[in-house]
């Protein structure tokens, strides 16, 4: 995995964890200390990767999850070339809004995809992040905040509770195995009770 001077901070989490607003409040807060800061997500960031997402997310089309897995993997590679690199080799703060995190715990851990391929497609990609914060609620207030949503039910959040399980399943496999890495952060308190939290967190972890 390649290194870089800038710092690069993932949010990840099942649906309804609040991870986007999160993001933004953080990114808020560290671009009022002064620092450069790219705040992003996955699938998306790019004109093509965000198509990807839009095929990704949608109902409609039948999709395996193999050839999600290789979607997902898609987008971000042209992410991380074209965006995401270039902003932590000029030394910027980037948040970005899920990573390769998701794509285990989803697609391997939650709908069979095999973990080996996956971490193959990780090292491929040569992009690991500094600091991941798994961001997790109780289950009525994921639904509640799912529910308050506008819009249509996009293809993850219309899975089951047996599918969830295993999703959690994973990224909390995922945190056990890279502690020095990943941090559990109960973001059901108030938005700005959780920028808190994790502007905290980064700077125990990291010294930033």
């Amino acid at each position: 995995m390649s290194q870089h001077p800038g710092l690069f901070i993932t949010l990840e989490g099942g649906e309804g964890a609040g991870k986007s607003t999160a993001a933004a409040g953080l990114a808020a807060l560290l671009r009022a200390e002064g620092h450069e800061v790219l705040a992003t997500r996955e699938p998306g960031g790019t004109k093509g990767a965000e198509a990807i997402r839009a095929l990704l997310l949608n109902t409609e089309t039948p999709l395996h999850p193999l050839a999600q897995t290789m979607l997902h993997f898609a987008a971000r590679a042209d992410h991380v070339e074209t965006v995401l690199r270039p902003a932590l080799e000029r030394g910027a703060i980037v948040v970005c809004d899920r990573f390769y995190d998701s794509t285990m715990a989803y697609q391997a851990y939650g709908q069979g995809v095999a973990v080996s391929a996956v971490e193959s497609l990780i090292q491929l990609i040569g992009l690991r992040p500094d600091v991941s914060f798994f961001l997790r609620v109780p289950e009525d207030v994921a639904k509640a905040r799912l529910a308050a949503r506008a819009g249509a039910t996009d293809r993850y959040e219309s899975m089951g509770a047996d599918f969830t399980a295993r999703l959690m399943h994973g990224f909390a496999e995922i945190a056990a195995q890279e502690p020095e890495r990943c941090a559990w952060v109960d973001s059901s308190a108030a938005p700005g009770a959780v920028v808190s939290e994790l502007r905290r967190l980064i700077a125990e972890r990291t010294g930033r």
